[in-house]
C-alpha cells in the first residue's frame, strides 16, 4: 500500500502517467513472480525449466518487454540469488571445503567430506556440458523435449525410491566415498537435458548408490554452488557486450525474490525429503508434464 501511495503521489516535472506507473508496478510484480518460481523450483526435484516455460514463456513473456539480452541478464541475476541462498544455508560446509571453517564432527580430517569430492562429482557434467552445449541448445531446448524429460526424471526418481537400499550405509556427507561422488556425477549428466532437474538426477543417483535421502540432498546442494556459479559466469562472459542495467529495479526485485524464496524452499525441502522421499515429487512432475502437453498440443 505504501508503494502504491508513493507512486500515485509523485510530483514534479516528468511525472509519469497513471498508466505508466501501473505498468512499472506490474513489471516489478513480474520480477517478483519469476524470482518466486526460480527460488521455489531450482532446488526441488521438479524442474525449474518446466515451471519457467509455463510462467514466463507462456504467460509473463519477459523477453517481449525487456528485450532478448536484458532477459538473459535477468535469468543470470535470479540464478545468482538462488546460489547465494545455498551459500547461506551451507556456509559452514562450503567454507570448510576451502579451509575457512573447521567443522567439529569427530571425524578425522583425512576422512572428511572435502573439495575433491565436489570436484569429482562435478567433473562428468562439466566435461559433457562444455563438449555438447551447442547440441543440447539446438536439439533438447524445446517444450516437447522438456515434457519428455519431466517424465523421464520422474521415472528415475520412482526407481530410486523403489530399488535404492532400504538401509543405506551413507548417513552423512563424511561417509561419501570418491567413487560414490563420481557415480552420482555421472547420473547428474542426465540433468544436462533441460527439464530433467539437476537435484532430481543427483538425489536419485545418491539414493541408488547407497546414500540416505538427506545426505544425497546435502551433496546435491553443495555441488550446485560451483556448477551454477560457473554456468552463470560462462553466460556473463558470453553475453558481456549485451549486458544491460536499463532495468535495474527489475533485476533487484528478481534477485531478492529468488534469494528469499530459495532460502525458504531449501530449508523446507531438507526437512521434508527424509520423510516423503522422491515419489511425491515424481507424481508432481508427471502432472506438470501433462499440463504442459495439454497447453502445447491442444
Amino acid at each position: 500500500m505504501v508503494v502504491l501511495y508513493l507512486i500515485e503521489n509523485r510530483i514534479g516535472e516528468g511525472r509519469p502517467s497513471r498508466k505508466e506507473s501501473q505498468m512499472e508496478l506490474f513489471d516489478l510484480i513480474k520480477a517478483l513472480i519469476l524470482g518466486f518460481v526460480e527460488g521455489m523450483t531450482e532446488f526441488a526435484p521438479v524442474s525449474s525449466t518446466g515451471h519457467l516455460i509455463i510462467v514466463d514463456d507462456m504467460w509473463l513473456k519477459t523477453e517481449e518487454f525487456l528485450g532478448k539480452y536484458p532477459a538473459i541478464t535477468f535469468k543470470i541475476v535470479i540464478q545468482l540469488g538462488s546460489i547465494l541462498a545455498v551459500v547461506v544455508v551451507f556456509w559452514k560446509r562450503l567454507f570448510s571445503l576451502v579451509g575457512l571453517y573447521n567443522v567439529e564432527n569427530g571425524v578425522k580430517m583425512s576422512e572428511r567430506f572435502n573439495l575433491l569430492h565436489v570436484i569429482v562429482g562435478m567433473l562428468p557434467a562439466v566435461i559433457l556440458g562444455f563438449a555438447f552445449k551447442d547440441l543440447i541448445d539446438d536439439y533438447l531446448f524445446g517444450v516437447e523435449t522438456v515434457i519428455i524429460a519431466l517424465v523421464a526424471g520422474a521415472l528415475l526418481m520412482i526407481a530410486a525410491d523403489r530399488f535404492g537400499p532400504k538401509h543405506p550405509r551413507v548417513q552423512t556427507l563424511d561417509q561419501i566415498t570418491y567413487k560414490q561422488a563420481f557415480t552420482v556425477g555421472l547420473v547428474q549428466c542426465l540433468s544436462l537435458w533441460p527439464g530433467f532437474s539437476r537435484s532430481g538426477a543427483t538425489i536419485s543417483g545418491g539414493v541408488l548408490f547407497g546414500m540416505n535421502h538427506r545426505t544425497a540432498a546435502d551433496f546435491t546442494f553443495i555441488m550446485a554452488v560451483p556448477i551454477m556459479a560457473g554456468a552463470s559466469l560462462v553466460s556473463v562472459l558470453k553475453n558481456w557486450e549485451y549486458m544491460s542495467m536499463d532495468h535495474i529495479w527489475f533485476y533487484v526485485v528478481g534477485f531478492l525474490s529468488a534469494f528469499i524464496f530459495s532460502l525458504i524452499s531449501i530449508r523446507f525441502f531438507l526437512k521434508l525429503i527424509s520423510r516423503i522421499k522422491l515419489v511425491p515429487f515424481a507424481i508432481y512432475r508427471i502432472v506438470l508434464a501433462i499440463i504442459l502437453a495439454v497447453i502445447v498440443f491442444l
